[in-house]
């Protein structure tokens, strides 16, 4: 009775620990750099052209324009992503468009409200992208569980641009 007691004592304080990340973390963020030898024009028209995505999202299978305005802030697209037999549609608006220097995307898929904030620099001709994410959620159990996959969301978003890297240096 004793070890039952036990472990039932440990299970609430994980239950309640767990309950407890989403009320104390709204939000997870972090940081990916990569750096391309590549004039910084170059390399940010091959960003943000859209046909592009493909080469370096390997899991994107079509995108769809919703709303193309002139300046590219306030644009919007549909992704559909395809991993392994699940498929999501993700939909895409552009915040901020400075060229040569910033784009911040706001994605909505689902549960899962993300922000990445990419912010474009040059020195000695080598291209500098630094992706400041932020995910969070509408609802509280998905809430609670992103700062549980930090590491696995910045590793996927590393080999994101790690691909594109590859893609722009060929």
């Amino acid at each position: 009775m004793k070890r039952i007691k036990i472990i039932l004592g440990i299970i609430s304080v994980m239950v309640l620990v767990f309950f407890a990340t989403g009320a104390l973390i709204k939000e997870t963020s972090y940081i990916v750099q990569v750096q391309i030898d590549k004039p910084i024009e170059q390399v940010f028209e091959a960003f943000n052209t859209l046909n592009n995505k493909k080469y370096w999202i390997p899991e994107l299978k079509s995108v769809e324009v919703v709303n193309e305005n002139v300046g590219k802030t306030g644009s919007e697209y549909q992704l559909m992503i395809q991993n392994q037999d699940q498929k999501m549609l993700i939909s895409e608006k552009i915040m901020a468009y400075v060229p040569n220097e910033k784009v911040t995307l706001f994605y909505n898929s689902e549960n899962m409200l993300k922000t990445n904030d990419y912010i474009f620099s040059e020195s000695n001709g080598l291209t500098n992208i630094m992706l400041q994410a932020t995910c969070r959620s509408d609802s509280y159990i998905m809430s609670c569980l992103f700062p549980y996959f930090k590491g696995t969301f910045k590793n996927q978003d590393f080999s994101y641009l790690t691909n594109f890297k590859t893609f722009v240096e060929q």
